[in-house]
Formats: structure tokens, sequence, C-alpha cells
């Protein structure tokens, strides 16, 4: 059984394929057509909501991509769609958007209305950058985006109370009398889905399924429905287990829950390592990153996936759980091969261990990619270094797109280790990059570029780091081909 609010409305489910994404639980089954397929990959934007957490007696808004968000997600939430924004008159986001001359064939549109109505929650003032980060998982090809970006500042800086506004109270109490702390799931069509709300149930539950799918923010996962047309059975879903996000900061380490989402770590990691929280601003759009959570990042085990060479080149580790039993191991040791972990049947991801950024290290991440904003890698590149007395004492680099997993630049670690942070060092450490790796070409770039890119990114570094005499990490100008 999963309960949850549609709008304002309670619902309870407790017969429907636990494949169903919540776009197509709109649109077949609640017959709320308003919410679009575009891509059904998480790219266009054209499927968003808006969902609606409790967070400390307060209310928490977050868009989501529900092309890609199945339906344990929803268990004790509110899911607010475009069709209730409209009340006795256009909502003020609707509104803005008429005035300000938004939207052509509206397909995009009521996705772009969603993302606006989220940021206006969220902020008391018009901010630019706010602005085009809740723009940035939703494409428009009709009118451009500055009149949509006008409709923002509007809302944003009259900020009109509505109808949700009004009800706060009410929802409030709503979305309490949905919270329990028992197993529950759904079953339907020969699949199920299991939600368990402790660490305790769900090593019982991966105990007697070992092979099943684990489901957090299902951003990656979803795509084998959606795009493979695979059914997936069992399904455990992650979301409820509040250990599983947490945040621990001791003097020595930053320990994240594997089921923390990316919006949720960005602030403690881009105070601790800017660079990677520059990183993840960058990560696919706002919709992937309030459902994206680092342990599924980093249990995909893609060779592009964004966070584990920077997390690699910061020394973490993760923790393993199975049956109760914990073990721990260094990242750049967790990857096999393409695809492949060491995770054991019914083993999982418990937690990332990531050390205290030492004060004078010098830590950069380059990410290159054909745009800015959502999109994949080509390469990523991760360097961090430490010095004492002019020498390099401590050496990490870490490259994704390079290799079928991502790997570390031993050789050219070893040819830097030990030696003066100097521009003839280097030159000599360069080379030791062909030894380490023999890239792949693909459609997003030759195995000529990735190899040159790998060698021009550490002389980017060498260069950056003249402009730092005292090795204090700064906020690099990240590249894009």
């Amino acid at each position: 059984m999963i309960r949850f609010l549609l709008n304002q409305t309670p619902e309870i489910i407790e017969a429907i394929d636990p494949n169903t994404t919540v776009l197509n639980y709109l649109r077949q089954h609640k017959h709320l057509t308003g919410t679009k397929e575009g891509c059904a990959s998480g790219d266009c934007g054209a499927c968003t909501a808006v969902l609606v957490s409790l967070q400390d007696e307060t209310l928490s808004y977050e868009t989501i991509n529900t092309c890609l968000t199945l339906l344990p997600a929803l268990e004790g939430k509110q899911l607010i769609t475009i069709e209730a924004l409209k009340q006795a008159q256009l909502h003020p986001v609707q509104k803005a958007m008429v005035e300000h001359h938004g939207s052509q064939c509206g397909f995009c549109t009521p996705g772009i209305v969603m993302s606006l109505f989220a940021l206006q929650k969220n902020v008391t003032t018009y901010q630019r950058e706010a602005t085009l980060e809740a723009l940035s998982g939703n494409l428009c090809r009709c009118t451009g985006y500055q009149p949509i970006i006008n409709a923002a500042k509007q809302i944003c800086d009259t900020h009109s109370n509505d109808v949700f506004d009004q009800q706060t109270g009410n929802t409030i109490t709503q979305l309490k009398a949905l919270q329990n702390d028992h197993l529950s799931g759904i079953q339907a069509q020969g699949s199920e889905c299991f939600s368990p709300r402790t660490l305790d149930e769900l090593d019982k539950l991966l105990l007697q399924n070992p092979n099943a799918r684990i489901l957090a923010g299902g951003t990656d996962l979803a795509l084998e429905i959606t795009q493979m047309h695979h059914r997936l059975s069992p399904i455990v879903y992650l979301g409820r287990i509040e250990a599983l996000k947490r945040i621990n900061l001791s003097d020595s380490h930053i320990e994240i829950g594997a089921a923390c989402t990316l919006s949720h770590c960005h602030s403690i990691l881009s105070q601790e390592y800017p660079d990677l929280g520059k990183l993840l601003d960058r990560f696919a759009s706002l919709q992937i990153r309030n459902q994206g959570t680092l342990g599924g990042n980093i249990a995909n085990a893609s060779p592009i996936g964004d966070s584990p060479p920077a997390l690699i080149a910061a020394g973490a580790s993760v923790q393993l759980r199975r049956n109760g039993h914990i073990r721990c191991m260094p990242l750049d040791e967790f990857f096999i091969d393409y695809r492949k972990t060491h995770l054991l049947p019914g083993e999982y991801i418990e937690k990332i261990c990531i050390p205290r950024k030492h004060p004078q290290s010098l830590y950069r991440i380059y990410k290159i990619s054909k745009r800015l904003d959502d999109d994949i890698s080509a390469v990523c590149g991760a360097f961090h270094l430490q010095m004492h007395n002019g020498l390099i004492t401590n050496v990490r680099i870490a490259f994704g797109g390079m290799a079928a997993i991502p790997k570390r630049a031993i050789k050219c670690e070893k040819a830097l280790a030990g030696q003066p942070w100097q521009f003839s060092v280097l030159e000599k450490a360069i080379p030791a990059l062909n030894d380490d790796f023999s890239a792949l070409s693909d459609f997003r770039a030759s195995a000529h570029y990735r190899t040159l890119t790998t060698r021009n990114l550490l002389m980017k570094l060498w260069w950056e780091s003249q402009h730092d005499s005292n090795l204090i990490t700064r906020v690099s100008d990240h590249v894009e081909i």
C-alpha cells in the first residue's frame, strides 16, 4: 500500500504494477493529462511535477521528472500537478507566463510552469542564478527563454499567496497522518516492490531477495523501464529509510548516507570542496538532483558518472552492508569492470565517507561536455595534491570517461609524488597518462581527443595553481567543448 496526497486529495495505491512511472499513473490511471511526456528519460522537463514533503514542521517543494519517478517515491508526500494550479482564476505563475508571452506550442509549458511554481516557493526575491538553475531541466524550442525568465522575475518579486499557502496547515496535518513505521509496498502483474523503514528491514528483505533491484532516486534505474522496456521485480525502495539519508560531520570525515539526494548533500560538499559543489551544479538538472542520490551515482558504476572521479580524488571510501555485517572499501577499489562492482548479492552501499579537505591542498575538477547544463561528460578529471616544504607529499588523480570504470592515473601520480610542483616535473609526468589510459572513441569524443584532453587538464591545473601560491582551493573555471 502507498498513501499520498494527489494535489489535495488523499490517495491509496494497493494493486498497481510497481514498474509504473508517476507520469503514466497520472495520465493513464488518473486521466490527468496536463503533465506531458516528451523524452521519457529526464532530459526535456515536459513531465515536471512538484513533490512536497514534510521537513521539520515545514513543507519542502521540489521538482521531479515524473517520467523517471516510480510510485513508491510518493509514499507520505504530496504530489502537485499542473491541474491543481488553476483555481477560480489562473495561478500567478500561469498568469505571468501569459502576460510575458512565455508559451507558444505549449507542450513544454506545464513542466516550465511547475518549475517556476517550485522556484516561487523556495525564494523570497528574484535571483537570476536561482531561476536559471530552476529552469535548467526544462527545454523550450519555441519562445527562447527570455520571456520565461521575465515571467519568473514577476512571480518572484510579487510573491502572491496562493491556495497552497492558504492550505499549508491542513497539508501539514494530512502529511503527518500519512507517516507510518510499517513496511509497505505494492504488487501487481507479477511484479512487487517493498518499501522498508529501517536498515534491519532492508537487510532482511535483501537476504530473502538477494537479486532484488535497489531503487533510490531511480533516475538511472527507471531508464531500464522507460527506454529498454524491462520489467523489474522485486524492487526494494530506499527512500523511507532515514538512516540512509543522514549527513554526519566529524573532525576527520564527512559521512553521507547512500540515499541522500544530490540536492541535499550539495551544501556540505560545496563548503568543503568548492569544485565538487560546482560539479554538482552541472550534474544533469535540478529535477534529477532532487531525486538522484550520491550512493546511486556510485553503485550504477557508470564510467561517465560525475561523482566517482571527484570522490576518488578526495580519497573517499564506501561502507558496505549485508545482513548487518559491515565492510569498508576505498572507492577506487570498488569498481571492477564496466557496470560491475565488488557488491555481493544482498549487499548495498550504506554510506560514503569523505576525508575533510586539508586547507593547504590543491583540489580541482574539470568536466568537459558539449554544453554547460544537463549534459554527460566526455571526460571528467579530478586532481588532489598536498604539499609540504615545496614537495608533493600526496597526489590523487582520477578520470571518468577514459576507461570502463572511473579510474586513478596511478603512473602519473607516481611521476609526481615526492617531486617539487614545477613545470619541468609536470612535463615528465604528462606522458605517463598514456600508460594509465587507452581511451575509447564514441559519439561523445574520439580517443585522440580524450587523450589530448587529459594532458591539457593536467597542464591547466599547473597554470591555475600559479595564481594560488598558498594552494588554497578556489572555484575553477570549468571548460566545455
